[in-house]
């Protein structure tokens, strides 16, 4: 039972998290659209395999946190001030997702795997996701950190990735060049680490 918890949390929780046009779902998209679902494919198979690295080492940081719960503390504030330096990241430094994919990138199916590996290692909001969400259900008693458990929902948090970004490949199939969004989804995700900075900020004021 644990371990199909761990699995369909993992799964959801990925599927969730990849749902928002972001930098990574919309150049699988673009790559769709302009090289064939094949190459689309590749591309999100190497965000997964990424995703699925940084999955488990959240996991693992999570454990141990699982088990010596003083820790908490200290990592609010390490949280916030991580959030916090998100949301600069987001509203001031990070290119805009409203930008057109370089045309200079390769084309090849290998080079595709490797430049999605790549792109989701700039991507480091998987870190502080996992570690909120897999410490947040172990505090119902709904995920466990045993071993098994913990590679299913690695395993899980890939596949559903996997399957948002082959929605994405799957829907903007069309050769014809999309319209420019007129919101840089960096500002939507700024404004929840924001969010996020000020409940944690105000959560440790609270506790002093």
């Amino acid at each position: 039972m644990a371990l199909l918890l761990n699995f369909v949390i993992g799964f959801l929780a990925a599927l969730i998290g990849v749902i928002p046009p972001g930098l990574l779902n919309m150049y699988a998209a673009k790559i769709s659209m302009k090289e064939g679902r094949k190459r689309g494919i590749m591309f999100s198979i190497g965000v997964c395999v990424t995703v699925m690295l940084q999955t488990y080492i959240a996991l693992i940081f999570a454990r141990f946190l699982d088990m010596h719960p003083e820790y908490v503390d200290m990592l609010q504030k390490v949280g916030l001030g991580i959030f916090i330096c998100l949301t600069v990241y987001f509203f001031f430094i990070a290119k805009d997702t409203r930008r057109q994919m370089p045309e200079g990138m390769g084309r090849s199916k290998t080079n595709r795997f490797f430049s999605g590996m790549l792109l989701a290692l700039l991507n480091l909001l998987p870190l502080p996701y996992w570690l909120y969400v897999s410490i947040t259900f172990s505090g119902f008693g709904w995920f466990s950190f045993n071993q098994l458990e913990l590679l299913a929902a690695v395993l899980a948090s890939g596949l559903g990735t996997f399957t948002m970004l082959a929605i994405y490949v799957w829907f903007f199939r069309k050769k014809d060049r999309p319209k420019r969004k007129g919101i840089n989804m960096n500002y939507i995700i700024g404004g929840i680490t924001a969010a996020i900075s000020v409940i944690t900020f105000f959560k440790i004021f609270n506790d002093f």
